[in-house]
């Protein structure tokens, strides 16, 4: 890890504190002032720790409110071409909603969030899935989408959630995930899955069978319009994976936006009573997010590093709990980051370059003496992983890194505890990972009654979400 150029003010991470204080209190306390003032209270909170940053801190703090803004343009870029471009998309639904029926659709949105990722999936899906529940929807329907499609479903790719992919882009292989993940994934979703199932049956045994009589329809019908806008999806996930140059991907996922806006038929936005006023709520709250977690964000990398040599546990709670209210991507790095410090020092670097300095087939037999398992460990990794800059002797000193952690089962599993962590965990808070909030607002938008801020913390994610957590925990890094 190690310094940043620059040490902000621990007072500093007040402004962020008292956000989230105000996005969990406020709409509860006074919900018609907070509707009216809510962009005033992130921009300013956001704007004071903008201002620290720009005019009370060395240059350097200068480049990490560039690097944030570029994050934000790009977090705003994908989340709202997904929500345009799967308004366009209108999914009929008919069928009654069965507690089998809803907990089938929730595993296929599990599946469905490592194609298209938890975002795109959320996106596309949680408007039939309010359409299907509607005659019984309580807040139950909205925070398990919210588990297992926007968060805990998209554990298995690179596409499935932002950390993950910040993983494949720095070197871990796009396999790697579903590999090392598929256990902790089936274990998770399954739960999750379990307990909706039995939630649902007692909601669904609560209407009068008279009225489940009259409602019922028989097994789900889906019918499909808009469908030309899967090749604007098809665009928008293709541009994730484009760095260069800089604000093509961006411009793709904007371009991809216009096109689904103007070319879809007015009838099925009005079908989806779609409108921009949930991405614009997104927008200006993750805006404060993201300027005020920079001092904590800070924090973080400042003092990784003095960690010593945790456990796995320590990264899975430590990767966790900051990742259900910090943004999830760059406390996903800044742990992986310390674990390649921690594990990968200097002189192994220094040992597996020179082993590697000739090109073509190193002697494996030839490395002795202490840290020999793990360089051989190492260079088999590299091999498997980067043949080509092997073979070419251009192995970069992040690849080498990458794959002590890969090469190494015992450091394999620090990076397993943080990838499942960082996506797990942003179930926990609606602030958690980048859908969460948006789903909350659309349901919003169609009356649809979801859990405050508190509320889905005390009523859901404490009592549910916690103890899948830590059932995880127990089977699969407690040793």
């Amino acid at each position: 890890m190690g310094n940043v150029g620059y040490e902000p003010n621990p007072w500093m991470i007040l402004p962020f504190g008292v956000l989230l204080g105000v996005i969990a209190l406020a709409p509860l306390a006074c919900p018609h002032w907070w509707e009216k003032h809510y962009p005033k209270v992130a921009l300013s909170l956001g704007a004071v720790t903008l201002v620290y940053y720009c005019f009370f801190l060395p240059p350097p703090a200068r480049h990490t409110v560039l690097h944030t803004g570029l994050e934000y343009v790009s977090f705003i870029a994908l989340i709202g071409s997904l929500f345009v471009v799967s308004g366009g998309i209108h999914i009929g639904v008919r069928g009654e909603s069965t507690p089998m029926e809803n907990t089938i659709f929730l595993a296929v949105g599990a599946v469905i969030a490592n194609l298209l990722g938890t975002t795109g999936a959320s996106m596309l899906l949680i408007r039939p899935w309010i359409r299907k529940n509607k005659y019984r929807i309580t807040q139950h329907h909205i925070v398990f989408f919210i588990f297992i499609i926007s968060n805990v479903g998209g554990c298995l790719t690179p596409i499935g959630d932002p950390p993950l992919f910040l993983g494949y882009l720095r070197g871990i292989p796009f396999w790697w995930v579903l590999k090392n993940c598929w256990l902790i994934w089936l274990v998770g979703t399954g739960l999750l899955l379990a307990v909706f199932y039995v939630i649902d049956s007692l909601n669904y045994r609560r209407a009068p069978k008279p009225i489940r009589d009259h409602l019922a329809e028989p097994s789900d019908k889906f019918s499909f319009q808009g469908l030309g806008n899967l090749v604007f999806l098809g665009v928008i996930l293709g541009a994730v994976f484009i760095s260069k140059p800089a604000f093509l991907r961006e411009a793709l996922m904007v371009g991809a936006a216009a096109g689904s806006w103007f070319l879809t038929r007015k009838s099925i936005h009005e079908a989806n009573h779609f409108n921009f006023h949930p991405i614009r709520e997104v927008a200006i709250l993750f805006a404060g997010i993201f300027a005020t977690m920079m001092p904590a964000l800070d924090y973080l990398r400042l003092n990784a590093g003095q960690m010593g040599n945790p456990s796995p546990t320590l990264y899975y709670w430590g990767t966790g709990v900051l990742s259900s209210f910090l943004d999830n991507a760059p406390t996903y790095l800044t742990f992986l980051s310390a674990s390649m410090g921690a594990f990968a020092p200097a002189d192994i670097i220094q040992q597996v370059q020179a082993l590697l300095a000739g090109g073509g087939a190193p002697d494996l037999a030839a490395v002795a003496g202490p840290g020999s398992d793990i360089i051989r460990n190492t260079v088999t990794a590299l091999q498997a992983n980067f043949p080509a800059a092997v073979a070419g002797g251009k192995v970069t000193a992040d690849q080498i890194r990458i794959c002590v952690l890969l090469g190494n089962p015992a450091y394999n599993q620090y990076v397993i505890a943080i990838s499942v962590a960082a996506v797990f965990f942003g179930a926990n808070t609606y602030i958690g990972n980048g859908p969460n909030f948006m789903v909350k607002s659309i349901a919003h938008q169609q009356r649809v009654h979801a859990p405050g801020f508190i509320g889905y913390v005390v009523k859901f994610a404490l009592p549910i979400m916690a103890p899948v957590l830590l059932v995880v925990w127990l089977l699969f890094f407690r040793g």
